[in-house]
């Protein structure tokens, strides 16, 4: 029988992982006699006492799998090792909160099976969310998908079902900022979406704080597209106008050379975020540090 691993990455999450835990169960009773179904719960530094109850339903239930990592390392990261400790035939990546419904798990198994290597949740509507949010992650995949030469599909998040095929390619890709939604495309394949309405939390507060959001897309279009190292080129010619302008306009050579130093500064700026990213990748470091696992 083939197996399937349900990837869930866990930051403070101590009231949602019982009732997740339980839809999870109920989406392993339905595949129970096409699949043999685990959990692989990733404790990303939980401050709460999420790993308590990891480790007590990985004791009762022989197909609940935990790693503990040493310190909080981040979402993307908690994924890639959930990515890179399964041996399944099958991946399913959900995150514990219920905004993604488990059991659409099944639909994309059954999706999968017309040939589709990955099948990702495509949402249609955002349950209790701000205006701004919605308008943000409206914006987010038409500009990346407009810096990118890689299309990466709309209003999706990690929320997907992947062959094992998909998973070894991706734990071939050792970089450092990581960005699994641009991945997975990136990797190709055939894929196909699965539509579905998304839920507001079940309990607690959202760990993708604005800030978190845009250090997310910053990642996503640094990590995909050289466009912003472009834009310089065309930055200078641009300059280059405005200086010849002040020729002809001496009065305005002392604001002419402020604004010119600030764009400067701008290009800079995006220059030393790649080459910061080139220092990352050669440091070289663990992605992550793990405390313990269980069942494993």
């Amino acid at each position: 029988m083939k197996t399937l691993d349900i990837i869930v990455p866990v930051y403070n999450e101590e009231d949602c992982i019982e009732e997740t835990f339980n839809r999870l169960c109920s989406v392993r009773n339905q595949l129970f006699d096409k699949l043999n179904v685990s959990f692989l719960f990733i404790n990303d530094g939980s401050k709460d006492s999420s790993i308590d109850i990891l480790k007590k339903l990985s004791i009762e239930n022989h197909f609940v799998k935990v790693i503990d990592f040493s310190r909080n390392f981040g979402h993307q990261i908690a994924v890639t090792a959930g990515i890179e400790n399964t041996n399944a035939d099958y991946v399913a990546i959900i995150d514990a909160d219920l905004q993604d419904p488990p059991e659409l798990i099944i639909d994309m198994y059954n999706k999968s099976l017309e040939g589709f290597d990955i099948v990702y949740g495509k949402r249609l509507k955002r349950e209790n969310e701000t205006a701004f949010k919605k308008i943000t992650a409206f914006g987010f995949y038409r500009v990346l998908n407009s810096l990118c030469n890689l299309d990466i599909p709309t209003d999706t998040g990690d929320f997907r079902f992947i062959t094992k095929d998909v998973v070894d390619v991706l734990k071939s890709m050792p970089e450092h900022n990581r960005f699994i939604r641009g991945m997975v495309p990136w990797v190709g394949f055939k894929s196909a979406p699965i539509e579905f309405n998304r839920d507001e939390r079940f309990a607690g507060e959202t760990h993708y704080p604005l800030k978190a959001m845009l250090r997310l897309a910053a990642n996503g279009i640094f990590s995909f597209s050289l466009k912003p190292l472009k834009f310089i080129n065309w930055l200078g010619i641009f300059l280059l106008l405005i200086a010849m302008f002040s020729l002809l306009k001496m009065n305005l050579l002392s604001a002419t050379i402020c604004f010119v130093g600030a764009l400067q500064l701008f290009a800079i700026g995006i220059i030393g975020i790649y080459i910061g990213r080139i220092y990352e990748e050669v440091l070289n470091r663990p992605l992550y540090i793990i405390k313990d696992k269980y069942n494993l």
